[in-house]
């Protein structure tokens, strides 16, 4: 375990233009271990003036290097290679997601990683299909008119702490199959899988200046990319306060937007559900990354007819749930991602000991890193602020219910639209409930499943677009009709 946490991490510097560069201002951040809240690397902190250098290097890639000018057959080879080399480097990105972010090694190595891999090797699939159409036109004369798809030019990407590489590779491996070229703004506390993915995308063949990280706060770094003139899209994922900022910081030169932002999903369980299943999943929906997860199951309703033996069970299941280090195997939730996320939901945590009923947790896991124990809370009110908002923590509210129409207003009496679940043995009430939900992914007696095959995102205050599935290409793409007179 020792050697896990305490081996040097290679890349730590800005990755502009195929080289490795320290920030203009020399400026560095800490990166530290949410285990253990010390510092283990420090990384370099870009600025404005980094993000232009990354923009002109995206720029120059765009308008005269070989990516968007490649084959479809030979982009697709580079992404399945970046694929096959994130697999082959599973254990050295898994620890570092695991010293970054927290999360159980076991899980970032034979989860995430692979997850990842399966994106661009899904992703590359789609570089040989972006296609156009003809359009049979009623004009006076004859015409041929067609449509095609083209890249957008210069993408910036802005991704969250919670699921590092994962969402990462949500945005890069569509952006460049459609043969965009990226700047990459990691979280600033999690930044060493972009890196090294970085790295890995050189190994694999794409080109220098095609993928751009620069490190740095979203404050200066972040909202640099968002209003750069020269970026033609920004794809952000997180809050829905910050996405705000995004959307503001856009409309200078009214680059294309995707935000894909917060949640307090309904995890909705029906008399007739399987319970023992219905259980387990309900648990897994909220606790797992330590309950980090915008589509968590944060607000779930149990029918009352069920709700005690429902509820005696989530509490047995969770008082079982290890608590610990990323780097021990029996770890099953890792900490909380840092200190600030940390004090919020702690404060969460006490404003659910006066809203409501703390069934079981409720309180910090031993006194150094930040943990927090798995909580499950009941009879707190509608209009309590752990039933409306996002805690983004290991924390769910637990109310009962009496009839369908009752729960679907109660479901869908939220500012947030992201995901949603169903636990029913009824084929009509799964699909009826399923669709009137207003959520943009709804789960049926299953909850957390994603395939890169799977458009994700959400509606109203959860964000715009989607991530993943053959839909995310309209949102990396522009649209040009030809219309060709061949009238002689």
């Amino acid at each position: 375990m020792a050697n896990l946490r305490t081996e040097p991490v290679e890349h730590t510097r800005l990755h502009i233009g195929g080289e490795w560069v320290d920030a203009m201002a020399g400026g560095e951040l800490d990166t530290v271990d949410p285990a253990t809240g010390e510092v283990f690397a420090r990384v370099a902190q870009g600025e404005a003036a980094d993000i232009d250098r990354a923009v002109a290097a995206a720029r120059a890639a765009f308008e005269t290097g070989p990516w968007p000018r490649m084959k479809p057959k030979e982009r697709a080879a580079a992404l399945w290679r970046l694929g096959d080399l994130l697999l082959a480097d599973a254990a050295e990105m898994g620890r570092i997601e695991t010293l970054d972010q927290g999360k159980p090694y076991a899980i970032a190595q034979a989860g995430d990683v692979p997850t990842a891999a399966g994106l661009f090797h899904y992703m590359s699939g789609y570089a040989t299909k972006i296609e156009g159409e003809t359009i049979p036109i009623s004009a006076p004369g004859r015409y041929h008119t067609y449509t095609r798809r083209e890249p957008l030019g210069v993408v910036g990407l802005i991704v969250p702490w919670n699921f590092p590489l994962v969402i990462t590779s949500w945005k890069v491996a569509p952006a460049l199959a459609a043969g965009n070229t990226v700047v990459l703004k990691p979280a600033e506390a999690t930044p060493l899988s972009a890196l090294r993915l970085a790295a890995l995308a050189l190994e694999a063949g794409i080109p220098p200046g095609v993928l751009n990280v620069v490190n740095g706060y979203g404050s200066s770094a972040g909202a640099a990319l968002a209003a750069h003139p020269g970026v033609d899209k920004v794809s952000f994922t997180g809050s829905t306060a910050t996405g705000r900022k995004i959307l503001d910081a856009a409309g200078g030169n009214l680059k294309r937007v995707t935000l894909e932002l917060g949640g307090k999903s309904a995890n909705i369980v029906f008399p007739d559900a399987d319970l023992d299943k219905a259980i387990t999943g309900s648990k897994d929906a909220i606790f797992f990354n330590a309950g980090q997860a915008c589509a968590a199951g944060s607000r779930l309703y149990v029918h009352d007819t069920v709700y005690d033996e429902f509820v005696a069970g989530l509490v047995e299941q969770t008082k079982k749930i290890r608590v610990g280090d990323g780097f021990d195997p029996d770890t099953e939730i890792g900490p909380l991602a840092g200190r600030e996320h940390f004090d919020r939901v702690t404060t969460y945590l006490d404003a659910g000991s006066r809203e409501g009923t703390v069934l079981t947790g409720g309180r910090r896991v031993g006194d150094a890193g930040y943990f927090v124990e798995p909580t499950v809370i009941a009879d707190a009110a509608a209009g309590a602020r752990v039933t409306r908002e996002e805690i983004f923590g290991p924390v769910v509210v637990v109310d009962r219910f009496t009839s369908e129409d009752e729960v679907v207003r109660v479901a869908n009496d939220t500012r947030y639209g992201l995901a949603a679940g169903i636990w029913t043995s009824r084929v009509g009430t799964a699909h009826r409930v399923a669709e009137r939900l207003r959520a943009g992914t709804v789960w049926v007696n299953t909850y957390g499943v994603f395939d890169p095959s799977m458009p994700f995102g959400g509606m109203r205050e959860s964000g715009w677009g989607r991530e993943m599935g053959h839909e995310v290409l309209h949102d990396y793409t522009d649209v040009k009709t030809v219309c060709v007179n061949i009238d002689d």
